[in-house]
């Protein structure tokens, strides 16, 4: 039907056959698509919708498109002929011991390890430091094909008894599970239908958890609107469960979550109507019947309680401190007028914890971070001393405890873990895996470039040591950009394979994310949203116009919003790459807020019901909407998984079939859908690796490369 064109390479090392690749492309053919007469009216602009039928995720027609896209495109990776070379370095580099942080419970230490290929990650347990680890929990025995996994795990205070959550085939959906941690016999109080949510004990009798009604049709799309937090007595059924917030049309919201202070003292409860906002609750659990007490009565901010001292509460906020501060404040009158500043704000953003009675303010310096220790004064101890330039995280302990552990890594450095004495403020090695990849052979540089309107905005770009900046290398340019996530340095297994065939890695913090706090994630929303996308092409052109890369060797990722984010890109500057890896992308911007709790993201988005313009704007830049007639898009392989039900698999079903409809290119548009998978949590060894071999394998083989070109990294035997 069509071919592929490929550029032509002059690299000595190439091994290059533009026949093949043609040959191949002549014969794919897509399946054919259906187009129903389906309109909507927004504010006088009638919106076609020929693809509407995809979003029933229960009707035997989708089911059946499924499996005839999936037997196109798997008929095209196959015929890669490196598809199997790069499953077998990723599958070898994957195959390593890693090791969690051990954490302690009752009179046991914890931790989670993976033998390496292991689908999920076991946990162990031991009494004492030198004492023989044994398995307590295996989730590769959830089910045969280790599509069942892990979603959480609580212990109550006494550490015996242990909730722990289980998704099923990726969704978002649990069922909680309660164990006798001691002899390991489960207790009978299965709670069911319990989504977006935590486990948190009162004292050793029950817990509270959060959850949504059952949704009427379909429970992977359908809408869910009001969350509910409960609590759970042992020994109980769960119909008997009372509610304790969300029940009623005041307290109507879409997020709700709860959580226990260490002491057993106080209720915290968060209501969130968005991804960004949210109202502050309390209750005093040492009172018999707690009444709740408002903290903060609006969602201008986001803030939560991290420590308490008796009374006096520690509460992290950016009201009127958009890179966050931390406050103190007496639980008796805890609204915002009685607060003290206990860590101000500074100029860098804050994400901090505590432990030994201790606080570990964590800020990020141009996405890099910076480790400092308060007392329980407000005084600063030391700043903690880092291995190296790159990401720290898990500085947190319970309070009687004189250790903690925290990790470390970035582009190049496998995840390591440090044991930290409290008092002294030293770190030694606990854990440095033994991965089959010489960090030594690598190196990462931080630049700022210009955006669009002139802002700088940094990225880190990844390579081989000695790589020629000649515009002949491939690279993958990866990017997010929303919801106040931030991207910071850290390792892939996966993409250290990318490295090694001469691969650039190169990901930049826009506008949207978190890495400046409020205002940086503000002028990436709503009515700003191009902002992200221009940030992102300015990064592409900066790769470009510096020689990295070229327009024949990009690659643009993401997922999620990220996802959105390459739709978008891919939509406005087909020009500018030649291959686009849109995952699990929310694609149709007229219509997200319909499925699921789409309707929280609305904060970053807004609606098309808002308002004209909001709608105009949407639609200005929906990836679904603005896909051409007759224009040349880059090769493309959209991927999702059947049961996502935080972004519905609709979105990238719907786009696919808008590419594969109107391109005029000859390169391949193509939709990889896996089964038994959701948005990506839990997802089993075996599927990632051989979703990057896919991945990898289609990228470099739509640069043009008919060969692994190992002779720009290392051999695929890793020496």
């Amino acid at each position: 039907m069509k071919k592929i064109t490929t550029a032509i390479c002059v690299l000595s090392f190439l091994a290059y056959s533009n026949s093949s690749n043609s040959q191949n492309q002549k014969e794919l053919k897509y399946p054919e698509t259906k187009k129903v007469d389906t309109v909507t009216d927004y504010f006088g602009t009638k919106v076609k919708d020929p693809y509407r039928w995809l979003e029933d995720d229960r009707s035997e027609e989708t089911e059946n498109w499924v499996k005839a896209q999936n037997e196109v495109t798997f008929r095209y990776l196959e015929n890669i002929p490196y598809r199997d070379q790069l499953k077998q370095r990723l599958t070898k580099l994957w195959d390593y011991e890693k090791l969690s942080a051990p954490f302690t419970e009752g009179d046991y230490i914890y931790f989670f390890k993976n033998d390496g290929l292991q689908n999920q990650s076991v946990i162990y347990r031991k009494k004492g430091e030198d004492a023989d680890a044994k398995v307590f929990l295996d989730p590769n025995k959830f089910s045969e094909d280790g599509t069942t996994s892990l979603g959480g795990l609580s212990f109550s205070k006494d550490g015996s008894k242990v909730a722990y959550a289980i998704s099923e085939g990726g969704s978002d959906w649990r069922k909680i599970i309660v164990m006798n941690a001691e002899n390991k016999e489960i207790m009978g109080d299965t709670i069911r239908d319990v989504k977006f949510s935590g486990m948190s004990w009162k004292g050793n009798e029950g817990f509270f958890y959060s959850s949504y009604d059952k949704p009427d049709g379909s429970e992977l799309s359908a809408k869910t609107d009001q969350h509910k937090l409960y609590y759970h007595k042992l020994g109980t059924a769960q119909s008997e469960d009372k509610v304790i917030f969300g029940g009623t049309e005041d307290q109507k919201h879409r997020y709700v979550g709860g959580g226990v202070t260490e002491d057993d003292h106080y209720l915290t409860i968060s209501a969130r109507n968005s991804t960004s906002g949210g109202k502050l609750f309390l209750m005093d659990l040492t009172k018999e019947n707690p009444e709740l007490i408002t903290i903060l009565d609006h969602e201008k901010s986001d803030s939560y309680v991290i420590e308490n001292d008796d009374s006096k509460l520690f509460i992290v906020t950016n009201l009127n401190a958009p890179n966050k501060k931390i406050v103190s404040v007496d639980a008796a009158n805890p609204t915002p007028e009685n607060w003290v500043d206990f860590i101000p704000e500074t100029e860098h953003v804050l994400s901090p914890s505590t432990g030994g009675g201790y606080f570990f303010a964590e800020y990020m310096v141009d996405a890099i971070s910076q480790v400092k220790q308060y007392d329980s004064e407000g005084e600063l101890v030391r700043e903690v001393e880092l291995p190296g330039i790159g990401s720290a995280g898990g500085f947190g302990a319970k309070e009687e405890e004189e250790t903690l552990y925290y990790s470390f890594t970035n582009y190049v450095t496998p995840g390591t873990i440090y044991k930290y004495d409290i008092e002294e403020g030293t770190s030694e090695v606990y854990n440095k895996p033994n991965i089959d990849f010489n960090p030594e052979n690598y190196e990462s540089k931080q630049v700022f470039y210009d955006s669009k309107d002139g802002t700088k905005v940094p990225m880190i770009i990844t390579y081989k040591k000695g790589t020629e900046l000649d515009g002949e290398n491939p690279t993958i340019l990866y990017g997010y950009g929303g919801f106040n996530v931030s991207l910071t340095p850290g390792f892939s297994t996966a993409m250290s394979v990318w490295l090694e065939q001469g691969g650039i890695y190169a990901v930049p913090n826009l506008r949207g994310g978190g890495e400046y706090g409020k205002e940086w994630h503000n002028a990436g929303t709503k009515l700003k949203k191009q902002n992200v996308f221009d940030d992102f092409i300015a990064a592409a052109e900066y790769l470009i116009d510096n020689n990295y890369t070229s327009r024949n060797k990009l690659a643009i990722r993401g997922g999620s919003n990220g996802g959105l984010l390459v739709g978008a890109t891919m939509t406005q500057r087909p020009d500018l790459m030649q291959v686009a890896l849109p995952a699990v992308g929310v694609m149709d911007m007229l219509r997200y807020h319909t499925f699921t709790a789409g309707a929280g993201w609305a904060y970053d988005y807004g609606t098309a019901e808002d308002n004209k313009e909001m709608f105009e704007y949407l639609y200005g830049y929906s990836p679904v909407h603005n896909v051409k007639e007759g224009v040349e898009y880059p090769a493309t392989l959209v991927t999702t998984g059947d049961h996502d039900d935080r972004v519905v698999p609709a979105h990238s079903f719907k786009f696919a079939a808008e590419l594969q409809d109107k391109h005029a290119g000859e390169a391949p548009v193509l939709i990889r859908i896996e089964t038994k998978a959701g948005h990506g949590a839990g997802k089993p060894t075996s599927k990632i690796i051989e979703e990057y071999a896919d991945i990898f394998g289609f990228t470099l083989y739509n640069m043009g490369y008919e060969s692994l070109p190992t002779s720009v990294g290392n051999t695929m035997d890793g020496q």
